[in-house]
């Protein structure tokens, strides 16, 4: 079966699972504090991990076709399906775009004009931590979605063209995958910047960039082998063989690795260096959030190194199936450990602040008590994720699978007329 058809029973499986999501927002808003910290930190939270894991989707697609690659060509319009979930993704964050506009959260210390009239740093970084930035680095998603949708098009030529020249057809889609990826390697910094980095407003890092996008592309590829392992059991590509699940599984124990790399050298380096606007990240989330702080370091690194370092287990489904489901699980808590500390510090900040504007009113007392039961409040979905954050993260994760496979119904599984693919259906590891 070369024609992808999305069952109405797996419709609406993933229908009631973006329902239990919304579910899980309303509650969270209305059950939340007066600054609906815990409500737009899991919006955020969600918004920003499936976005990147699209838009690693199509960077990887790019490097792959520019390196003159094969083996990947019997599954890439999984990764051409992955990347279409951008255009939604721009949708969830202009949602984040408006409510920064209209001050309807929180979630970042440098949105409030107050204190950045009060503090020498923020003054210091308002050039580019504001809301017309922001703005851009949506404009900048809507790039990276235009070049996912023009070299997802060039690709389903293949199929829609009775005869061309395969060779200028390739040399388009190279040239279009060249000029992406200097564009997608130098503007994704500016939006991880904006978007998770700047909830720790007075924090710096050299290599949160990488972490991210490395956290991003692990995960990307936990998703396309549990994709093409779901969709083999169901009798579709049929092509793709252990070797190709072997391969996949080495990038991700190769990129768990590096991964790691960047995550002792970020902390080593601030550590070493001992500078107070780059120790406060460590610092904090170590002593507020040490079982997250380990629990991360052990999931994402300790578990696929121990565990894919053996050559079979790349090939057995049932531990690739295990794995993967924990490692996508340890990179959402991996994003979780970005944005929650920062984003609840803010919150404490902004009550501190109304506290102190309150200080000489009658009402004095109640004002304290307030602060004291929204910190109470917050611990239940910052410090460690709750039922609430797990039912979200069900609701966006069927929201990015369902755009996923309504995508990969739209064109065959398989491109028999790609040139490379007799290397992908012959690919073999040795």
């Amino acid at each position: 079966m070369n024609q992808y058809k999305l069952p109405a029973g797996e419709r609406l499986f993933l229908m009631i699972c973006m329902i239990i999501g919304v579910a899980c927002l309303g509650i969270t808003y209305f059950t939340d504090d007066a600054l609906h910290s815990r409500f737009w930190s899991n919006f955020l939270h969600n918004s920003v991990f499936f976005t990147g894991i699209a838009f690693l989707a199509i960077f990887f697609l790019c490097a792959n076709i520019i390196a003159f690659s094969g083996w990947y060509t019997v599954f890439k319009r999984v990764w051409e399906a992955y990347a279409q979930f951008l255009i939604v993704g721009i949708g969830l964050m202009v949602v984040v775009l408006a409510g920064l506009w209209l001050h309807a959260h929180h979630l970042y210390h440098w949105a409030d004009a107050t204190a950045v009239a009060e503090d020498a740093i923020l003054q210091h970084k308002s050039a580019l931590l504001n809301p017309v930035i922001y703005l851009v680095t949506l404009l900048i998603v809507g790039l990276w979605y235009f070049f996912a949708r023009k070299i997802r098009n060039i690709s389903l030529e293949e199929e829609n063209v009775d005869k061309f020249d395969f060779q200028v057809h390739k040399k388009k889609l190279r040239i279009w995958a060249a000029v992406f990826l200097p564009i997608g390697g130098f503007t994704s910094p500016i939006v991880i910047w904006l978007w998770v980095m700047s909830v720790d407003a007075h924090w710096y890092s050299t290599l949160f960039a990488w972490y991210c996008t490395i956290s991003w592309f692990v995960t990307m590829l936990c998703f396309t082998i549990l994709a093409l392992l779901y969709l083999k059991g169901k009798g579709y590509f049929e092509q793709v063989t252990a070797d190709h699940f072997h391969d996949l599984g080495k990038y991700v124990f190769g990129f768990s690795i590096f991964w790691t790399y960047l995550w002792f050298s970020q902390y080593m380096l601030i550590w070493y260096g001992n500078i107070g606007e780059e120790t406060i990240y460590f610092k904090q989330r170590l002593a507020e959030y040490p079982v997250l702080f380990y629990a991360n370091l052990a999931i994402n690194f300790l578990l696929p190194f121990f565990v894919l370092m053996r050559n079979d287990t790349k090939r057995k489904e049932g531990t690739l199936t295990l794995i993967t489901v924990i490692l996508i699980l340890g990179h959402w808590l991996d994003y979780f450990l970005m944005l929650k500390p920062g984003i609840l510090h803010t919150a404490h900040e902004v009550l501190g602040i109304s506290h102190e504007a309150a200080a000489h009113a009658a009402d004095h007392a109640h004002e304290a008590g307030a602060h004291a039961e929204h910190a109470a409040h917050a611990v239940a979905g910052f410090s460690m994720p709750g039922l609430l954050e797990l039912g979200t993260f069900i609701g966006f994760a069927a929201l990015f699978v369902y755009c996923f496979l309504n995508q990969l119904q739209k064109a065959p599984l398989v491109s028999y007329r790609d040139p490379y693919i007799d290397e992908s259906l012959h690919h073999h590891v040795v």
